[in-house]
């Protein structure tokens, strides 16, 4: 099979894919979910595999007790965490409006002189932007409380998603042992080492940086609402979700809890200095333990490409979108190396046909030159004196 044909049937399994992620990408959150939580809990049932138990009961212990844990935080959890997060959509302007009369207080006269002379409303401007933003958030909360569930409901996701994890999970080496079997043996290796790397991605953020997180928002969470922080669950949370993003996280979830914080507990500081000595905290525990012990080295994901791809896979596809996102990312930051590194040994890149590698061009075979063969000139010996 020659390249242009390898090409266009790959891209054309590509296209069929996608096609069929947005036909019916109304039903696959629960399989999608499933998936994932197959591919994030298969090193736990390996781990019980190799103590002794089949692979059939490991799975079984690890799903329900999966189950049990989303129950709880589902019917304990999730009421006050939808709850603390409408609020601080609604408050969110009136929060702004008194940071902004706090500042107007505390600033110098000379900061005063000049927004006066530049004749801009600053806490009408930055009102009627808060205002708006959470109506949006408010209604983005709104519809994925209520419309989302109404599409792909409690019901589903508590049902089709374990028994889907369930039966991948008590499969996956079989399944995976198949799917090799299917590779195009002239490229086998080469297809190997190239899903290794994707795993190698795959693994390092979804596994890797999803405990990152959880452990981050776990923390944040309890801190703040040791802390009395008003919406610290919600907020703790959220910025432990965000941390997925470098960065992202813990500045946005430390920049709304020292909003808040001024807020609440104005004038007193040292409130506001634990809210601030928590997330710093957080950073620490994260760059110096969590991230080198559960990530590792690095995934290969830039934050930039991070951020599109999830904008650009929720806009097409929806929360669905929002799943596949990261594997999508990671799978394609590992083909777009391969591919560079392919250009880069080629001829196409150097030119000079140097390129030892299989996509370099033929070269062509040089013609050998005869050159005559010098005849040797004999000298006459010097005359001894």
């Amino acid at each position: 099979m020659t390249l242009q044909r390898q090409m266009g049937f790959w891209l054309a399994a590509l296209a069929l894919f996608i096609l069929f992620l947005w036909a019916f990408q109304d039903i696959l959150l629960p399989f999608i979910a499933g998936f994932v939580l197959a591919y994030f809990l298969d090193p736990v049932a390996d781990w019980l595999e190799r103590r002794g138990l089949n692979r059939v009961l490991a799975t079984l212990i690890i799903i329900i007790a999966a189950v049990l844990v989303v129950v709880v935080v589902i019917l304990l959890v999730a009421p006050i965490l939808a709850d603390q997060a409408l609020k601080l959509a609604q408050d969110l302007p009136a929060l702004l409006r008194t940071l902004l009369a706090k500042f107007d207080a505390a600033a110098p006269q000379f900061i005063k002189d000049m927004v006066a002379k530049s004749g801009t409303d600053i806490q009408g401007s930055v009102g009627d932007i808060a205002s708006k933003a959470a109506g949006w958030v408010a209604t983005l909360i709104s519809s994925v409380w209520s419309g989302g569930m109404a599409i792909v409901n409690v019901v589903s996701l508590l049902v089709v998603t374990p028994i889907v994890a369930f039966y991948l999970l008590a499969d996956w080496d079989h399944i995976v042992a198949k799917v090799d079997g299917w590779l195009p043996r002239d490229h086998v290796e080469e297809v190997r080492a190239i899903a290794r790397d994707i795993n190698t991605a795959m693994a390092g953020f979804i596994r890797g940086q999803g405990t990152v997180c959880l452990l981050l928002g776990l923390f944040y969470a309890l801190g703040l609402s040791l802390a009395g922080l008003k919406f610290g669950l919600a907020i703790g949370l959220g910025a432990g979700l965000l941390s997925f993003i470098p960065y992202i996280g813990a500045l946005t979830g430390g920049v709304m809890a020292i909003g808040v914080g001024l807020v609440q507990f104005w004038p007193e500081w040292s409130s506001v200095a634990i809210i601030i000595a928590i997330f710093a905290a957080g950073q620490f525990i994260e760059g110096n333990f969590l991230s080198p012990k559960l990530v590792g080295g690095s995934i290969g994901l830039h934050p930039v490409w991070l951020m599109f791809a999830l904008f650009a896979f929720g806009y097409v596809f929806g929360f669905v979108g929002l799943l596949l996102a990261v594997p999508m990312a990671a799978a394609a930051g590992v083909l777009v190396r391969y591919g560079l590194s392919r250009y880069l040994s080629s001829r196409l890149y150097t030119g000079t046909g140097q390129g030892a590698g299989q996509g370099a061009l033929p070269q062509p075979v040089p013609t050998p030159v005869k050159t005559p063969v010098a005849t040797p000139v004999k000298t006459p010996a010097r005359r001894r004196t």
